[in-house]
């Protein structure tokens, strides 16, 4: 709500604040998002007190679920049962509308991403790369592992706000 910010992407480790230097001066601006984040804002242990914990039905049931449990060594139930067995913060938005990088996943589940990425990965896919798990918001290219669906919507233009997770947010994936 400051007047000449156009506006705000948060990253993993940054916020790029862009802004209209006719309406607003970088000292001025500087300054001001210096005292907003000075202790201003709420945190626990590095996560805003007021996220939203978004519990989101998952049928394990994804196309790469039996490779996933190959190359990890566990059964594709103890994959379910590991992803759904924690909670995940909501690192950063990005990708496309929508789409939430969520982490930190479980050690024994973290593979690095596909050699080839699919051309096309539908809405709803439930997905890990690396240490983090995503559902995608619609469908994309993607090249993360596919290990279950859901029919929750990530992102819904007529919703506001159209993206259902926001940075700081948590979510708990349920066994449908």
């Amino acid at each position: 709500a400051i007047q000449g910010v156009t506006d705000v992407v948060p990253s993993y480790a940054a916020l790029a604040v862009y802004y209209d230097p006719l309406s607003i001066g970088f000292d001025e601006l500087r300054k001001l998002l210096i005292e907003l984040t000075q202790g201003t804002t709420p945190l626990e242990d590095g996560v805003r007190v007021d996220a939203t914990l978004h519990r989101i039905r998952v049928r394990y049931d994804g196309q790469d679920l039996e490779e996933v449990a190959r190359r990890t060594g566990l059964s594709a139930d103890e994959v379910a049962r590991i992803h759904s067995g924690s909670d995940y913060r909501v690192f950063v938005i990005g990708f496309v509308p929508g789409f939430a990088y969520l982490g930190p996943l479980d050690s024994r589940l973290v593979i690095p991403r596909r050699d080839a990425p699919r051309k096309r990965v539908p809405a709803g896919s439930v997905a890990i790369a690396e240490a983090q798990t995503g559902i995608y918001p619609s469908e994309t290219p993607g090249g993360w592992h596919l290990i279950g669906t859901t029919h929750a919507r990530m992102f819904d233009p007529l919703r506001q706000p159209p993206a259902l997770l926001r940075v700081g947010d948590k979510v708990r994936f349920e066994l449908e």
